[in-house]
């Protein structure tokens, strides 16, 4: 195994690093060119690219961990390749290849391999793929040119804490439009969550939860990730919508909550005032994993869910499970892990 840098990795930030090797590669004239690793952290673009001017930029967001035996896994990279091939089409870019992105993933964690954080430590390495519109251009049309590119950094938590319940806070802004981009991992809905994230964080949440932009009565998303919660008759509901980011991380808590504890599971509507029946909650996705939901301020009401001090009983077995496979502890579904050889 190769020797890791020093740094404090049992108090990790969710903060950039700039590390040693980033990849690459440039489309233009209908296909892929100059494909592979670089020490260059800055990209030098025309002043017209539609990634200023119009928002034409998808990303991703995965992790590489580090198992006990000192290899290191990815977890279910082809689902996050799926996904910023649907981004892509939506903001009208080229598709990645999941092979292509799959084998990009491989080459960054094996040049920055000395930054992977040891097992049971907490962290872990993230992955940043991204594709943006490049090129001189100014009328509304795509770009001619793109550029794709995948940087890492050594991760701890998002969420500050851990595993322990946090608050979140009733958005009065929409994050997206039912038929908008709500459902691709695009820049300009996370633009759009910068000025509630922040007021929610200056009343001391951790961030918002978006209600459904028709009528502001269902939960559809957390700021950053996913909801969940279990209901008291023992089932894990997920809100379901059009303008719902479709969480790699979620879809495998609905598969390991059925398959794995025996519950129902269901994507289906969660409203306000119908949330006396979920006696735990949560926030999942690849950077926050799972964070419990302690209370959710609605108005000048703070709905309590489990509790405010203790991770509910299945939420914890949830993550537990989770955290198993994906640091390979637990025997993964097939086809869920990808070894970085």
């Amino acid at each position: 195994m190769t020797k890791l840098v020093d740094l404090d990795w049992e108090n990790l930030g969710f903060d950039y690093m700039e590390l040693p090797y980033r990849y690459r590669a440039h489309y233009k004239d209908g296909q892929w060119h100059t494909a592979g690793l670089t020490e260059d952290a800055t990209i030098a673009i025309n002043e017209g690219s539609p990634v200023f001017h119009y928002g034409q930029a998808a990303f991703e967001g995965l992790k590489a961990y580090r198992c006990k035996d000192g290899s290191i896994n990815l977890f279910r990279p082809d689902q996050n390749a799926a996904r910023m091939q649907r981004s892509c089409q939506r903001l009208l870019m080229p598709e990645i290849p999941t092979d292509m992105f799959i084998d990009a993933l491989k080459q960054v964690v094996k040049a920055n391999e000395a930054y992977v954080p040891p097992y049971g430590s907490g962290g872990t390495l993230y992955l940043r793929p991204n594709i943006i519109g490049v090129g001189p251009n100014i009328g509304v049309h795509p770009a001619s040119e793109y550029i794709f590119t995948v940087f890492a950094m050594p991760v701890g938590n998002y969420f500050k804490g851990g595993l322990k319940p946090t608050n979140f806070l009733a958005a009065n802004y929409d994050r997206a439009a039912h038929k908008g981009t709500g459902q691709s991992k695009v820049g300009g809905n996370y633009a759009a969550s910068l000025l509630p994230g922040a007021k929610a964080k200056e009343q001391g949440f951790a961030d918002c939860i978006y209600l459904d932009p028709l009528e502001h009565k269902k939960i559809e998303e957390v700021g950053s990730a996913n909801f969940f919660g279990i209901t008291n008759n023992n089932e894990f509901v997920t809100p379901k919508s059009p303008s719902i980011l479709p969480s790699v991380t979620k879809y495998s808590l609905l598969y390991l909550a059925k398959e794995r504890l025996g519950l129902e599971t269901k994507e289906t509507d969660i409203y306000l005032d119908d949330l006396d029946h979920l006696v735990e909650a949560g926030a999942c996705g690849t950077a926050a994993v799972i964070t419990p939901i302690g209370g959710f301020q609605i108005g000048d009401d703070l709905h309590v869910f489990y509790s405010q001090t203790e991770v509910g009983p299945v939420t914890k077995k949830l993550y537990d499970e989770l955290t198993g496979i994906q640091f390979g502890d637990k025997e993964a579904p097939e086809g869920w892990i990808v070894k970085v050889d």
